[in-house]
């Protein structure tokens, strides 16, 4: 029978992979919209959903499939694709073409003897998006996700195919994703659109999700479990543009100065960040890939030129030998150790200076990546249900983590003198 004639049973599929989607999940299953929308709290199954949804399309008859999996980075991409690769593996062998995992491909012969590719992509390198074009393509993270990547990038690659989408994401504000929803919630017949609190997927324990009602944030909470759009519901530092109205100053004699030093772990950057008496961001520095030595003399001559500035110092692993370089040197300098008490410490006086405005930062035009990061820098829920903050993933957090040291170094207001938490 030509391929053309044949049609793929997906409750039948599913039955083959042992997948009993749940109420919410049969709901998206069963909508034949071309652009699908799901928002949704943490542990509801989205991740289950997109990958079978993913594995029925490639198993489709056709004579060839082309389908992306897409995420604002490689990690989060391989939330789907692993979820693919193990059910591939476990029932599906038989069609196994080929299956690289490094490469993030997986190719199957579908059931009308076609070839069906699945790829994983992350939307932090646009130009890898460039080309082809596809049947469907799955967006997981989209909250995380510039719009950019949707409106310039991947809504091109559906069109020669008329190809569909299913972007899936826990809300995070109420950006291009939330448009998209409202879009679905509209009687546009091309979108359709879903909403769920976690608690709605039957096999997780109400009980545990209640008790983390009362350990978290109560906008974090609505967030993350609740699936609710809010906006800065995650956003650990607010009026963080209303702070930006400063400018670079030189160093005026006399006068004391305070610094906060986050040293490079890895692909990160060395951020150092220095304060006026004022609480006003003078001075940032910001570097990576430079020999541990040449960082210390760097370090040192703008510490120097800043009166000898007091620094508060991430001596964290491998930034103990630093800080005591530093020391050698003659820096102002004393260590502060990172554990998950002191972290959180930490951030929770920048977030309060930041809150009632003590801090001045530079303008954006000025400090953009200083900007972003603080923008950036959010509350979210781990898979293990732990509270964490910390820039999104695939992004940096140095210049917060600098800012914040140097902040703790000086002190808020309300202290009038520099505040030794050490």
């Amino acid at each position: 029978m030509p391929a053309t004639k044949l049609r793929l049973d997906k409750d039948a599929l599913f039955e083959t992979l042992g997948y009993e989607p749940h109420p919410g999940q049969l709901e998206v299953h069963r909508s034949t919209a071309p652009r699908r929308v799901l928002a949704c709290g943490v542990r509801w199954g989205k991740t289950r959903a997109a990958a079978m949804e993913a594995l029925a399309a490639a198993l489709e008859p056709r004579d060839r499939t082309m389908g992306w999996v897409v995420a604002p980075t490689y990690d989060l991409a391989d939330k789907v694709f692993r979820e693919l690769v193990v059910l591939a593996a476990e029932h599906l062998r038989h069609r196994i073409i080929s299956m690289k995992e490094s490469e993030r491909r997986l190719v199957l012969r579908n059931l009308g003897g076609g070839v069906s590719e699945i790829r994983g992509k992350s939307a932090d390198n646009p130009v890898s998006l460039l080309g082809e074009g596809l049947d469907f393509v799955i967006i997981d993270e989209a909250a995380r996700m510039k719009p950019a990547i949707w409106e310039s990038h991947l809504t091109q690659r559906l069109l020669d195919k008329n190809g569909w989408a299913l972007v899936i994401s826990t809300p995070r504000g109420k950006g291009w994703f939330y448009d998209l929803f409202r879009r679905g919630q509209s009687d546009d017949p091309a979108y359709a659109s879903w909403n769920h609190p976690s608690w709605t997927n039957p096999h997780l324990n109400r009980a545990m999700i209640d008790a983390e009602r009362g350990r978290l944030p109560e906008r974090v909470f609505a967030q993350e479990y609740g699936g609710q759009f809010t906006e800065g519901a995650g956003q650990v530092l607010r009026n963080v543009r209303e702070c930006a109205t400063g400018e670079w100053k030189e160093p005026v004699e006399g006068e004391a100065y305070y610094a906060g030093l986050d040293l490079a772990k890895v692909e990160d950057y060395t951020v150092l960040c220095i304060l006026n008496s004022k609480r006003e961001v003078v001075f940032v520095d910001r570097f990576h890939r430079l020999d541990w030595g040449l960082q210390v003399t760097r370090i040192r001559a703008a510490t120097d030129r800043y009166n000898n500035a007091r620094m508060l110092v991430d001596s964290t692993g491998a930034g103990e030998p630093i800080y005591e370089s530093l020391e050698r040197e003659g820096c102002n300098a004393d260590p502060y150790p990172f554990t998950a008490k002191s972290k959180a410490a930490l951030i929770d006086n920048l977030s309060l200076m930041v809150e009632k405005r003590q801090l001045t930062l530079p303008r954006a035009d000025l400090w953009p990546e200083g900007i972003d990061e603080l923008e950036s820098f959010q509350y979210s829920v781990s898979d293990s249900g732990n509270v964490k903050s910390g820039a999104p993933s695939g992004a940096h957090d140095d210049c917060v983590i600098a800012l914040a040291l140097a902040a703790l170094c000086i002190g808020p207001e309300d202290f009038g003198c520099p505040l030794l938490l050490l």
